[in-house]
């Protein structure tokens, strides 16, 4: 019997097919990276696809302490750690309060709650620009606006419709004789939730880990209006680096400053990019 080859023709077009499609979209990656290790001298030669002659590091250092974000030149290492302290509550409270609203409205399903779930989803789709003014005007009012605090509640007011679905969706997925048999065996609402429901969300809630952090830490517009000049997040250094008119234009510092920039998603997925696929395939679009 003849065996079968494994390399057919429509075999080999997937693959090459997704080898070009792979080239394509590592190519701006390629070019960044070999960049940013090159001086500027072997920059103005415009071999942007060439490896570096000699390997400098110089660039990197420029950026993370050296680069002018505007009047400041402290590179953008001021902006990681204001991105870090904004996406750590604006990612660890938006879960907690997301899984408590999925599971009242999945298990508990209070008066109104169709109607709440509405509005919480009606707030999804509503653009974000929409409601800057208002926001500035509560936030104001409130003593919040250009503040840390401030930044992080504009967050969680708009991660809240996204985390509720997820979760909902999560349990939903859940049998209602295991809600039920907690219930007969004297859980309250709490020590359900706790005990029960929060360990079983462990694949959901990674899914929206990456989503949140992903999301808050790449985020421009509300950190460029709420977060004040003080607490200015990496993507808005990051503009003004690249912005910054005045003397040379440092390509290779730019290139290192948006790599610093991108870095932490990027290992985000990397990282946990197997536990998004699981947590998604074990509920978070079923309902």
């Amino acid at each position: 019997m003849k065996r079968r080859s494994h390399f057919t023709p429509a075999r080999i077009g997937v693959y090459g097919f997704l080898l070009f499609a792979a080239a394509f979209f590592l190519a701006p990656l390629y070019v960044m990276l070999t960049t940013s290790f090159k001086s500027m001298d072997e920059i103005r030669l415009g071999q942007i696809f060439a490896l570096p002659q000699a390997f400098s590091l110089n660039a990197w250092r420029a950026a993370w302490s050296e680069a002018c974000t505007g009047v400041s030149c402290e590179g953008v290492s001021g902006g990681f750690w204001n991105s870090v302290i904004i996406v750590v509550p604006s990612t660890i409270l938006p879960i907690l309060i997301g899984a408590l609203n999925g599971y009242c409205l999945s298990f508990w399903r209070p008066r109104g709650a169709n109607l709440l779930f509405a509005i919480l989803m009606l707030g999804a789709f509503i653009p974000i620009q929409v409601m800057i003014y208002p926001l500035v005007k509560l936030e104001a009012a409130l003593g919040l606006y250009s503040s840390l605090p401030g930044i992080i509640v504009v967050h969680i007011v708009f991660s809240m419709p996204m985390m509720t679905l997820l979760f909902r969706n999560y349990y939903a997925a859940i049998p209602l004789e295991l809600f039920k048999a907690a219930r007969i065996d004297g859980g309250g609402f709490w020590r359900i939730f706790v005990q029960l429901m929060l360990p079983m969300s462990v694949p959901i809630a990674i899914v929206a880990t990456i989503m949140q952090v992903t999301g808050v830490w790449n985020d421009y517009i509300l950190g460029l209006v709420f977060a004040g000049r003080e607490n200015l997040p990496m993507t808005v250094q990051l503009n003004n680096v690249i912005n910054t008119t005045t003397g040379e234009r440092l390509y290779n510092v730019n290139m290192a400053a948006t790599i610093l920039t991108s870095a932490v998603p990027l290992m985000v997925y990397l990282i946990s990019g197997r536990w998004f696929v699981r947590g998604i395939t074990a509920g978070a679009v079923k309902g």
